[in-house]
């Protein structure tokens, strides 16, 4: 992957700890290097079985926010996750990745690094749409986190195929509330 992409990093890991509530250290940690995390960040010394645990309640208080349908509750609490654990924006570019934001406190765990960097990426993708711009499938059986950025209406669903099957449902729901009843 080229460059940083905060809010598919974030999706992918609130993902993960959806589907696996205790997620692995290595597959979080196969997770970040896909996201262009140095792999000499992650490493059992440096990425640590605690730091996986506070991985993976960040990746669940993001899940909440990701979500959010309403734009004015994700925009509270994407300022309540800012004023716990965000500083001051800085552009940094390290380990031959171009220049970047980044929102964390200097020395930051990793829980509190990926509450900071999924926030702003919420909080860019929010300013640009003017709209809550993710969510979660409400397909049955699904719940699937995913991005909404592109053209036209905002989505709801995370594939063609989730909303095939939901629109189908509800067809055949109408069809069956609407067919005479055998009074026999």
């Amino acid at each position: 992957m080229n460059g940083f992409h905060p809010a598919a990093r974030l999706v992918d890991l609130a993902e993960a700890v959806r589907n696996d509530p205790e997620a692995p250290r290595d597959t979080l940690a196969a997770l970040l290097a896909r996201h262009g995390e140095h792999p000499g960040d992650l490493g059992e010394g440096a990425f640590t079985e605690a730091d996986a645990a506070e991985l993976r309640a960040a990746a669940r208080r993001m899940g909440a926010v990701l979500a959010e349908t309403d734009t004015d509750r994700a925009a509270l609490a994407l300022n309540a996750v800012f004023d716990e654990c965000a500083a001051r924006p800085r552009l940094s570019s390290h380990d031959g990745h171009p220049w970047h934001l980044h929102a964390d406190r200097e020395g930051s765990g990793w829980g509190d690094w990926f509450l900071a960097a999924g926030a702003l990426a919420l909080a860019e993708l929010l300013s640009a749409h003017g709209r809550v711009a993710w969510g979660a499938c409400p397909a049955a059986g699904c719940g699937r986190y995913f991005l909404g950025t592109g053209p036209g209406s905002p989505r709801r669903y995370c594939s063609t195929s989730c909303a095939t099957r939901a629109r189908v449902a509800a067809h055949r729901r109408r069809a069956a509330a609407d067919a005479p009843r055998d009074g026999g």
